[in-house]
């Protein structure tokens, strides 16, 4: 296939980061013109979506200067030299304001990257601003009292997701080409999903957490995942050796040998597929996406089987009792300490569903913690018969602004929470289109660590149903 050159900017802001990347190098682009052509996107785009809240302009062009600078001395910093990226706002960064969406922060200004910024950086990525949050990174829309509501780029009337929805929205509008989110619950992988973009939540252990605020602690600390979020699965594959690995400040993090998809064949592979749970219903067109990427699967020579796990029906309620655990108790002493005084109406919605879970007392918690590894026990056992398992990453396309807790939506966001209790790798990838013209993504889920087989069967889906599509409201 022949490589389109990148002779003008709107050839360069329709380019994967791996493409741009390789360009760099080879010089068939300078840096500063990568830089020029995405800030000049995002002058364009961002009036209409509200993605990036802090734009760092003048240090992204410096440091595109200084990368061309180098390469012309034949100096590589890394394996994304020169290219840009964004970094959602709970996701600290030395010199920029990070708000987690909450005004007592709205001036607060970190001194360090987060672990997972400064790989980026090492590797020589462009930092092109910071993006919108739910407040606390705490809901499936992404709105907060000190920057506003990110709208969808492919219907300015609905929500890109949340909580990493000023990433999705960015990157899915053409202002950068890879972007590093969380998913606590689904944040990476709804996003995603919402605007027909490709992410990976990897394995709880795979990449450390340090620098993100709020930082998860005790129960939440499992479920809360670093994650990249881009246009196409290779860049997925470019971006995670980048950021996985201990860093010796997350004592979770383990060394775990990360394997590569390309030499993943699917061949053989067993999959299974589900595309409704627990009575949750789908949309027709979320259950016809999902029998597509089946078949591409089938195509690509797995062997398919729909069945749903044992159990995944306690999904919604045991999340909620997790994530909720302290009633919100944290979340409030924290703002005592930083100084919010007024919480967003998204945030409080969520104290009054997420947060009204509390464990009454020791025995309570006791069996809450019995009960989440019986979930997780169960669900490994169903996994022993295969390789990985495709499913919807919610149950209908982006919703209107302000929806996202109706009692007829919320129950659809569980669908990415399985994976979260599990902590299992699982990849998002656009397989449909709605018939308002929203993206329809799914998921594939793979055995712990096993993040290659997940990307792997994600890039036979991506061949074979196209993947991103870019938007037509921006």
């Amino acid at each position: 296939m022949t490589t389109r050159p990148l002779s003008a900017p709107s050839d360069i802001i329709g380019a994967s980061a791996t493409r741009l990347a390789a360009a760099i190098r080879d010089r068939e682009v300078s840096a500063s013109e990568v830089v020029d052509a995405f800030l000049a996107r995002i002058e364009a785009v961002n009036p209409k979506i509200n993605a990036i809240v802090q734009l760092t302009a003048t240090p992204a062009r410096e440091e595109a200067r200084a990368a061309d600078a180098a390469l012309a001395r034949g100096e590589l910093k890394g394996l994304l030299h020169g290219v840009p990226c964004t970094i959602k706002d709970t996701i600290e960064t030395a010199g920029v304001v990070c708000t987690g969406g909450t005004t007592g922060r709205a001036n607060y200004v970190p001194t360090e990257d987060a672990t997972a910024v400064a790989r980026l950086r090492a590797a020589g990525a462009i930092v092109l601003g910071k993006t919108n949050v739910p407040e606390l990174a705490a809901a499936f829309e992404s709105d907060n009292l000190v920057y506003g509501r990110t709208n969808n780029p492919y219907d300015l009337a609905r929500t890109p997701g949340g909580s990493s929805g000023g990433e999705s929205a960015i990157v899915a509008a053409g202002g950068s080409p890879l972007g590093l989110g969380t998913d606590a619950g689904g944040s990476i992988r709804l996003p995603a999903h919402f605007c027909g973009l490709a992410a990976i939540k990897p394995t709880s252990g795979r990449v450390p957490r340090t620098g993100t605020f709020p930082y998860p602690p005790g129960f939440r600390t499992e479920l809360s995942h670093t994650a990249p979020i881009a246009r196409t699965v290779e860049d997925l594959v470019l971006t995670l050796p980048i950021l996985s690995g201990p860093d010796f400040v997350d004592h979770t993090i383990i060394d775990a040998p990360l394997g590569d998809p390309k030499a993943v064949s699917p061949h053989g592979l067993r999959v299974a597929f589900y595309t409704e749970m627990g009575g949750i219903k789908v949309t027709a067109e979320t259950v016809a996406s999902v029998k597509r990427a089946a078949k591409a699967l089938e195509d690509a020579g797995c062997v398919l089987e729909e069945a749903v796990p044992p159990g995944i029906e306690e999904t919604r309620d045991l999340f909620s009792r997790i994530f909720g655990v302290d009633g919100g108790t944290g979340a409030r002493a924290l703002f005592a300490a930083i100084g919010t005084k007024e919480i967003s109406p998204l945030l409080q919605r969520s104290f009054e569903s997420l947060f009204a879970n509390a464990a009454q007392s020791p025995a309570e918690l006791f069996a809450l913690i019995a009960r989440r590894d019986r979930f997780r026990q169960t669900m490994l056992g169903f996994l022993r018969r295969y390789d990985a398992i495709l499913a919807p990453v919610c149950a209908f396309p982006a919703v209107p602004h302000g929806t996202s807790f109706d009692p007829d939506k919320a129950p659809g966001f569980a669908y990415t929470m399985t994976y979260n209790l599990t902590g299992w790798p699982s990849t998002a990838i656009r397989a449909g289109t709605s018939p308002e013209g929203l993206p329809i993504g799914v998921q594939i889920v793979a055995r712990p660590w096993r993040e290659d087989v997940s990307l792997a069967l994600a890039l036979a889906v991506e061949k074979r149903l196209t993947g991103w599509k870019g938007p037509t409201a921006v």
